[in-house]
C-alpha cells in the first residue's frame, strides 16, 4: 500500500483519492452565523450517494470555534453507510474538488471508544481535497463544508483503511470505524 505521511503521519493512505464531486445540503432550520451551533445540522451528498444524517442524540458536543472539540463516540453499532452532520456551519468559501483546505481534526475510533489523534495537540493540517492522498471518506466529507465551519464525520471501514491497519498507527484495527470531527480553518 502507498502510505502518504501527514504532519500526525495517520490520514493519509492511498485508497482512494477522490470519490467524485460532493456537496452538502442542509436539513431544515435556521441558518445560524459562524461559531455557533447547528440545530438542526446538515447532511452530506455525494453525486450519486446520499450519506446519512449522524442523529442528533449520537452527535458529539457542537463545541466552540477555535478551541480543541469532545468527540463521542456512538454506543450504537457502526453503520456501513458514511454518516456526517455540520456541528457549526461556516460562512466563509465552501470547499470544493481541488481547494487548498487548512483544518484542525480530532480522530476517535470504535474499536478504542477513545481519542486517538488530535491535530490540536500540533499543528492545523493542510491538503488539497482531491488530489493529497488521503481516505476516500475525507474527500467525501470535506466537500461542501465552508471555512470556519465543524464537521463530524463517521466513516465506515469502506471509505476509511478498510481491512489495512495503517503502519505506525496506535488505536486503529482493520476494519475499524472512524469518528471525525474536523474544523475548516481556511479553504482557498
Amino acid at each position: 500500500m502507498n502510505v502518504t505521511k501527514t504532519p500526525l503521519g495517520l490520514i493519509a493512505a492511498g485508497l482512494v483519492v477522490a470519490v467524485g464531486l460532493a456537496s452538502c445540503g442542509s436539513s431544515p432550520g435556521p441558518s445560524t452565523p459562524s461559531g455557533t451551533p447547528t440545530a438542526s445540522g446538515s447532511a452530506c451528498n455525494t453525486g450519486t450517494t446520499k450519506t446519512v444524517l449522524i442523529p442528533a442524540s449520537e452527535r458529539s458536543p457542537a463545541g466552540k470555534s477555535g478551541t480543541a472539540p469532545t468527540v463521542t463516540v456512538p454506543t450504537s453499532p457502526p453503520s456501513p453507510k458514511f454518516e456526517c452532520a455540520d456541528l457549526i456551519e461556516g460562512t466563509g468559501a465552501a470547499v470544493k474538488l481541488g481547494s487548498v483546505v487548512t483544518v484542525q481534526y480530532v480522530l476517535a475510533t470504535y474499536s478504542t471508544h477513545a481519542v486517538i489523534q488530535s491535530s490540536w495537540t500540533s499543528q492545523p493540517f493542510s491538503l488539497t481535497v482531491g488530489v493529497t492522498n488521503v481516505i476516500a471518506g475525507w474527500t467525501e466529507g470535506l466537500v461542501g463544508m465552508k471555512a470556519g465551519g465543524r464537521r463530524e464525520l463517521i466513516i465506515p471501514p469502506s471509505l476509511g483503511y478498510g481491512n489495512e491497519v495503517p503502519p505506525g498507527s496506535t488505536g486503529i484495527s482493520a476494519n475499524d470505524t472512524l469518528v471525525f470531527v474536523i474544523d475548516a480553518l481556511s479553504v482557498k
